[in-house]
């Protein structure tokens, strides 16, 4: 099977995640929930537009590639941040006719939402970068 850049950023997310929830665990109850829950906020319009790269998307499936990347998005969490980011300019949309009931909105990243994810790619890999040097560091000590 043939996988392209977004399902390997994907999976990078999702192993990051991984990672940061074992480190979390150790930290002290509440404190633990409010950072993992302020990590997933901070990464959760990125991933947003990495479903999108590729092309438009129906919300079910934008949700089911959350899923398989264990990164949980309800759709409360889901429909609020589509509207955001369409109404920043990031997204679009366009209505589709189904024969399965009403029509159907397919989402889809703007020129300047690709401009975004560009820059987001190139910061995502600076911050990688970093935590991979502190960790490298303090693993020495």
């Amino acid at each position: 099977q043939k996988f392209g850049r977004n399902d390997i950023l994907l999976y990078i997310c999702t192993v990051k995640q991984r990672m940061l929830n074992k480190t979390i665990k150790s930290m002290a109850g509440q404190t633990s929930d409010n950072i993992k829950s302020q990590m997933r906020k901070g990464i959760l319009d990125y991933c947003m537009m990495l479903c999108l790269e590729k092309g438009e998307a129906y919300t079910s499936d934008i949700i089911q590639t959350f899923r398989e990347g264990q990164f949980e998005v309800v759709e409360g969490t889901l429909y609020p941040l589509l509207t955001r980011m369409k109404n920043s300019g990031v997204l679009g949309y366009r209505w589709e006719e189904s024969t399965q009931g009403p029509p159907r909105k397919y989402y889809y990243l703007t020129d300047e939402g690709r401009k975004l994810l560009k820059e987001l790619d190139e910061a995502f890999g600076e911050i990688e970068t970093v935590i991979h040097h502190i960790k490298d560091k303090n693993s020495k000590l």
